[in-house]
């Protein structure tokens, strides 16, 4: 398939497999496994009345959002002519179409590929009808829309990581990547001051903006998390805790969980810590290098949560279409990782999450093969990124030997400056 057939041919296959979605959360076709379409019919209306109310939902622990994620709450407003879910599903729709005409469109030209305009039609049907029954995809959609647009235009990108990192925090991790100098500086001082503007605004609009920090302090590990995995094959054991509903998901409770959390974020500050290394050795900065620098960064992040709802997968495959649209990408067998994860995600939740709950044979193997998939593509995005853009890796570009010697750091800054004003041009 050429590049001109496949961009002709993915809007039919997009709108194909979303009307199928549609028309499974609608409830037309009826698919095995629990409702997931009730965070919206249900707990989503019901903060959207707390907050037409005046107040943020502060006595509600399950809210554990920041606070622009109001806006997404309050969102089916938009469309008073439909009931609040069904204007919701269409939202998410639109924001999916956004996010189609935005990869086509950055897919063309040189150095330019449609390898991710496919990724984001194949990767939210892969994940079945949670990817329409969350808010995530508006999420995704905002951070595309930053990467894309920090090729030419840094404050832009500043600004919409400010914005998407008020609606659900990981957008931030879109700058990790920026090119060193002048557009560093512009997309990092836009985003701290629109977060500054953004967070001061809502907390004078509201009571409770911040409410949601306590709330996602307490949480435990979720038994779809790595950590997880230590309590499934305890349970085997003896292990005498138990699975219960505690912060808005399924979390295990009991013996060692406290640990097993403790663990977790420690993992996540060993994650931002190689990032910051990575940061501060990086010198070659390619056109994808900020896309591939925020799918390796929300890589890590996501897989050593002690959260890993199935929505999260729609953050990598959003981010991993942006990367594939360059060419000059490395992170072509994470991204295929990340379709199988996300694959085998849905037969997880919704259709097999019975399974992993009770823990049998079934519910572990998914739960295991999932978060293994994510463990692959995290070290492996890891290691491209690193061999790709520091000096003295081995194979890195620009460097004279793999010692990294004075005049290879050199030539790669020199390097990176170029690529930097080329981008700006």
């Amino acid at each position: 398939m050429t590049g001109s057939t496949g961009a002709r041919l993915a809007p039919a296959v997009w709108a194909l497999t979303r009307i199928a979605l549609l028309l499974c959360v609608t409830k037309v076709i009826v698919l095995p496994g629990p409702d997931v379409t009730s965070d919206v019919s249900v707990i989503y209306r019901g903060w959207s009345e707390v907050l037409r109310s005046g107040t943020y939902p502060m006595s509600d622990v399950t809210w554990q959002y920041p606070p622009l994620a109001a806006l997404a709450v309050l969102s089916p407003a938009l469309l008073p002519f439909l009931d609040y879910t069904s204007a919701f599903f269409v939202l998410v729709l639109l924001c999916d179409g956004l996010v189609l005409g935005l990869l086509l469109r950055a897919g063309r030209g040189k150095g330019r590929s449609a390898a991710g305009m496919w990724v984001w039609v194949a990767g939210v049907p892969l994940l079945g009808t949670t990817a329409y029954a969350r808010y995530d995809l508006m999420v995704t959609a905002v951070a595309v829309a930053g990467l894309l647009a920090g090729v030419r235009h840094p404050r832009v990108l500043g600004v919409l990581a400010a914005a998407g990192a008020l609606l659900k925090v990981w957008p931030a991790l879109i700058l990790a990547g920026t090119a060193p100098g002048s557009r560093t500086r512009r997309a990092w001082t836009a985003a701290a001051v629109t977060a500054a503007g953004l967070a001061l605004g809502c907390a004078l609009a509201l009571p409770g903006a911040f409410a949601f920090l306590g709330f996602q302090r307490d949480r435990g590990t979720e038994v779809e998390s790595l950590g997880a995995l230590v309590f499934h094959v305890a349970r085997v054991s003896g292990w005498p805790g138990r699975v219960e509903l505690h912060y808005g998901s399924l979390e295990f409770l009991g013996p060692g969980v406290e640990l097993v959390s403790t663990v977790s974020l420690a993992l996540s500050v060993l994650a931002l810590g190689w990032l910051l290394v990575w940061r501060l050795r990086a010198r070659t900065f390619r056109a994808s290098t900020p896309a591939d620098a925020a799918f390796t960064a929300v890589l890590l992040f996501t897989t050593t949560s002690r959260v890993i709802s199935p929505q999260y997968m729609l953050w990598l495959v959003g981010l991993a279409a942006v990367c594939l649209v360059f060419r000059d990408s490395g992170m072509g067998l994470p991204a295929g990782l990340v379709l199988l994860a996300t694959g085998v995600t849905q037969a997880e939740f919704p259709f097999g999450f019975d399974n992993v709950v009770a823990g049998d044979a079934t519910g572990v193997a998914l739960v295991f093969l999932r978060n293994g998939l994510l463990v692959a593509a995290t070290l492996i995005a890891c290691r491209r990124l690193w061999r790709r853009t520091a000096p003295g890796a081995p194979g890195a570009p620009g460097d004279d030997d793999e010692t990294g010697s004075g005049d290879g750091i050199a030539a790669g800054r020199r390097r990176a400056a170029g690529e930097s004003e080329r981008l700006d041009s």
